[in-house]
């Protein structure tokens, strides 16, 4: 039987992959018939780890550390993967929260709050998505070949308490993302987005853990469980396979059905 999923030995490369839902997305599509995985995270030694589950998984894969805010570092990482494996064809820009040194001071009200304490989720959910969409279309392009999926947030399209910047920046990215499928789809390139709500992750154990917070956080929810790095994942690997080809410029909720879309 013929996978529709398989991604027949394409370069792949997903940024804040050490962990959580970004290491499964490497495993999926090493696991799915990807030629090469290229981890990025702002931790080296994670990245290397991943790496090495990758190449356990059947693929190549290379790691890259680096803040995703930082386009220069971004530029150097992409050309490091390039030069490896000559092309990227496929990116998953994974890389979020309030990146490598969140502050106590960003959890405060956003009224008392300074610009600069708004730079960490700007930097990382927005301009981290525009930084490695732009040092990767030039390779798609020349090829004629790429599929870009950015992981936002249903804090960007329900809006959440408390969480002001990081909705605007999740919410930019998913406009982004709309503008680059528009722009991008002659040269066969889709672009979309997938919008999570509470997974369980290393980030988010703390919380989804603890049975009497699960209850509470699970009655706003259509299916009562918290999502699995797996849900995200299975959706990403759709939308970078072949089966996915004519799909573009949409969010997609893996959310459970926290909120629901038209």
């Amino acid at each position: 039987m013929t996978n529709i999923l398989d991604i027949k030995g394409r370069v792949a490369m997903v940024t804040g992959a050490g962990q959580g839902v970004g290491r499964r997305v490497a495993l999926h599509l090493a696991e799915n018939g990807a030629g090469a995985v290229v981890i990025n995270d702002f931790r080296l030694e994670r990245a290397q780890a991943v790496a090495a589950e990758v190449e356990a998984a059947g693929a190549k894969a290379l790691a890259v550390s680096g803040d995703v805010s930082d386009l220069e570092v971004v530029r150097a990482g992409v050309e490091q993967a390039i030069g490896e494996f000559g092309q990227i064809d496929i990116l998953v820009n994974n890389a979020g929260n309030a990146g490598p040194a969140p502050t106590s001071e960003m959890t405060r009200p956003f009224w008392e709050q300074t610009p600069e304490e708004w730079q960490g989720y700007l930097g990382t959910n927005l301009y981290g998505v525009l930084n490695n969409t732009h040092s990767v279309l030039p390779s798609m392009i020349k090829n004629k070949y790429g599929r870009i999926v950015t992981v936002i947030s249903d804090a960007g399209r329900f809006g959440e308490v408390g969480r002001e910047c990081y909705s605007a920046a999740k919410a930019g990215a998913a406009g982004f993302t709309r503008s680059v499928a528009m722009s991008s789809g002659r040269y066969n390139i889709t672009a979309n987005c997938i919008s999570l709500a509470a997974t369980h992750t290393p980030r988010t154990a703390h919380q989804l853990d603890d049975e009497a917070t699960l209850a509470k956080v699970m009655k706003r929810y259509a299916i009562r469980r918290p999502g699995q790095p797996e849900d995200a994942a299975n959706m990403i690997l759709f939308l970078a396979s072949d089966a996915a080809s004519w799909v573009t410029g949409q969010t997609i909720p893996v959310n459970g059905g926290y909120s629901f879309a038209l």
